[in-house]
């Protein structure tokens, strides 16, 4: 059975995605609130009761964008410590492009998506979702953005190697490798930024 680290997982499991089939995975879910009951209670920017080598994958979605850009190198790097070699993580970050676009056509009073939140606005997008941070939960608020180049180069930049970075809806989707990408390994289909 392959191992998944899945990071901010909330309430949420992984399994059951193309990725992650659930008869293949077996997740251990980390998260920085202890309220959610994750396996592993820590940031994502330090995780020093997770071994070195030790997972198949990482999973994160939606929470790259909660760091700031000096703590960003910290969580990937974390993110490809625990990984084995040729461990693949799979990251999604909201598309900051795709909003500023919406903005600049004077639709920023129009929903993007639905979430389980909620109505998810352009502004959302840029600076996290308002009536979250309004309840009280400030953790929710986003101190960064990214567009494909700028994932593609972060992650690249904390030392992955065989990186795809691809638009896909509202999100921005990357896989990418320690230090090699086996055979067999998921690939996004084309056409997407890689190196």
């Amino acid at each position: 059975m392959k191992q998944l680290l899945h990071v901010g997982c909330g309430r949420k499991s992984a399994l059951g995605q193309p990725l992650f089939p659930a008869a293949h995975w077996q997740e251990t879910t980390l998260d920085i609130v202890p309220g959610l009951r994750p396996d592993i209670v820590a940031s994502m920017t330090d995780m020093p009761m997770v071994p070195d080598d030790r997972f198949d994958a990482v999973f994160s979605s939606h929470n790259l964008e909660h760091l700031f850009p000096h703590e960003l190198k910290k969580a990937l790097s974390e993110f490809l410590r625990v990984l084995k070699p040729g461990g693949m993580a799979a990251v999604y970050v909201p598309d900051i492009q795709n909003a500023v676009e919406a903005i600049a056509q004077g639709r920023s009073d129009a929903p993007l998506y639905m979430s389980d939140s909620g109505p998810i606005y352009p502004f959302d997008v840029i600076y996290g979702h308002a009536p979250s941070i309004e309840g009280g939960h400030v953790e929710m608020a986003h101190r960064n953005g990214f567009t494909v180049q700028s994932l593609h180069r972060a992650i690249k930049e904390a030392g992955f190697t065989a990186v795809q970075v691809k638009r896909r809806g509202i999100n921005l989707v990357s896989v990418a490798y320690k230090d090699h990408r086996p055979g067999t390994s998921p690939w996004l289909n084309p056409p997407c930024y890689e190196g």
